[in-house]
């Protein structure tokens, strides 16, 4: 059987995030006039996603995601290869036209839990520091994307080992928000 490759980020080992961090640059695949991206920001909620939607690298089982203030992602250079995956989808990504490197991912839907954060992949970036995955996100869903079920307790194994603990949603943190902003939404938010 062939080695399962998690992601380079995980399989390699979670390197630290560095407390004095704060932010870095995105460069996608492209040799020649690559897209960059300055984030002036630590990624939060780092983790590995196992979505049929998100980039992954050749290989890997899961992208690694997390999310920065929209207001700290710049396109530095390059940005007319910039292009929008999929519009009906409530993540907007942002990939190169030329190599398919998704950039980031932005929310446009205001009344989201989550607008005003892009979903950026740190693995982009040659800068150390940046925060590293903290738990796996939609494990199952790999099944979507051709993996056999059979090889799922491997996988969650694999995760755990490495300290990732393996949700088939988000994660409890963020389920939580996620409820609330609904709550909220629909007036039956209590506090206490």
């Amino acid at each position: 059987m062939a080695k399962l490759s998690l992601h380079p980020a995980i399989d390699d080992g979670l390197k630290r995030a560095s407390k004095t961090f704060k932010g870095g640059t995105l460069t996608c695949k492209c040799t020649h006039d690559p897209v960059v991206v300055h984030i002036g920001s630590q990624v939060l909620h780092n983790h590995a996603c196992g979505c049929s939607k998100c980039w992954k690298p050749e290989g890997a089982i899961f992208s690694v995601v997390g999310v920065v203030p929209r207001d700290t992602v710049k396109v530095a250079a390059h940005g007319e290869k910039l292009h929008i995956v999929d519009d009906k989808a409530l993540i907007q990504r942002h990939a190169c036209k030329v190599c398919g490197t998704h950039m980031f991912g932005r929310i446009e839907n205001k009344d989201h839990a989550f607008y005003g954060l892009d979903f950026i992949h740190p693995e982009l970036s040659a800068d150390k520091g940046w925060a590293p995955p903290g738990f796996a996100a939609f494990v199952s869903s790999v099944i979507e994307t051709g993996m056999p079920p059979v090889k799922l307790p491997l996988i969650r194994k694999k995760l755990k080992a490495a300290g990732l603990e393996p949700y088939d949603c988000l994660s409890p943190a963020l389920m939580d928000v996620l409820a609330t902003h609904a709550a909220k939404a629909k007036g039956t938010y209590r506090a206490e």
